[in-house]
Parts: C-alpha cells; structure tokens; sequence
C-alpha cells in the first residue's frame, strides 16, 4: 500500500505507518536523536543508503513534521537537521521496538550484530 493510499484513512495507526513507511526513516530519527546534524554526517552515520534516497526520506520527514530542516546563508551553504518535538517522541517508541525484536529474535537467523545502534546505551555509533 503506498503512502498516499494509507494517508485517505482515518486511524491514527495509518498515519503513523505512512509517517514512517519506509525501513531508513526510523533509522534517521534514532540516528539524529537530540541533536543537531548536518547532511553529510547523516550519510556517513548510515553510509548504507545512497544520497539520493537520504535526500528524499530527509523531504518526506519534514514535510511529517518529524525533522526540521535549518539553511544557513553562508559560503559554502550549511544545513542542519534536528527532530521536531513529534520526531523526538518517537524516540521511546523505537527503543521499545529494538527490545521486542532482540527479546523475541529467533536465535541464529541473524548473525549480523546492528552497527547503527548501540545495544545497551542506545546510542548511535560515530557519536
């Protein structure tokens, strides 16, 4: 179902799962967290999605109302993204869902260890 089909309905839940349709939006909340980064330290943090993808899941964020998109004026220009209060309430409902995952992962079937979220702090790796 694509995001406009899903934004027709009325739910809340239909909202949320457009708002967040795609696997890197999450992924870019827990990355920005509280602060304030810019685009190219976004890239380098999740250096598994391509720019442009980066730029377009950056867009729909903003226009959600989850990320605010701050242009500076200058030589050579300068933009920083942060999370809007929405974008930051996200946050404890991420970490719950990373718990849900490691409590109920079925053991073996992933070995890979996730190298964008730290475990016991959660905290983005390259803070």
């Amino acid at each position: 179902m694509k995001k406009n089909e899903l934004m027709q309905y009325s739910c809340p839940l239909g909202k949320a799962m457009a708002a967040l349709g795609s696997k890197w939006k999450p992924i870019i909340v827990l990355v920005i967290k509280d602060r304030k980064l810019r685009f190219g330290e976004l890239a380098v943090r999740i250096n598994v999605i391509s720019r442009k993808v980066l730029t377009d899941q950056l867009r729909e964020m903003e226009s959600d109302g989850l990320i605010i998109r701050e242009e500076f004026k200058e030589l050579p220009p300068r933009v920083e993204y942060s999370l809007t209060e929405k974008g930051l309430a996200l946050l404890p409902i991420l970490y719950l869902l990373e718990e849900w995952e490691a409590k109920y992962q079925v053991k073996g079937l992933y070995d890979k260890d996730c190298s964008l979220v730290e475990k016991k702090t959660k905290k983005a790796v390259n803070v």
